[in-house]
């Protein structure tokens, strides 16, 4: 078993990961009856996206000896309706400049055959954009 995922009521479902035992919690979005204090489940699958991206281009870099530390990706979340879903993730990452042509498109293609990329429904549009830029 991964993890187990436990309602507390209005709303909130408080998640723990067996092998570490961290945890975090989620809330329903203001927009779906909740009070949007926590990342809604939703708000988890799409930064769960970015998460994939991120880490599977730090393993590879790591064999390309490139430093990818404080890379970060900002995350947005769009939804549709009937059924509620999630219509379009948009992950901008903004990358070290100092990594070479040829190594950016070695990263660029991990991330995107992350796992989670290939897991979410292909009705999701996803637009991922690189940054080199600091």
């Amino acid at each position: 078993m991964t993890s187990k995922v436990t309602y507390n009521g209005g709303l909130r479902t408080s998640c723990e990961h067996l092998r570490s035992g961290d945890t975090f919690i989620t809330d329903a979005p203001i927009d779906n009856n909740g009070k949007g204090q926590a990342f809604s489940p939703t708000d988890t699958v799409a930064t769960g996206l970015a998460s994939c991206m991120l880490t599977m281009m730090g393993i590879k870099a790591n064999s390309l000896d490139v430093d990818l530390t404080n890379a970060m990706a900002e995350v947005t979340k769009h939804m549709a309706a009937d059924p509620r879903r999630i219509s379009k993730i948009e992950v901008k990452l903004s990358l070290p400049k100092n990594v070479s042509d040829k190594n950016r498109k070695i990263l660029e293609h991990t991330a995107n055959t992350c796992p989670v990329h290939y897991s979410l429904h292909p009705d999701i549009e996803k637009v991922i954009s690189y940054n080199w830029v600091f």
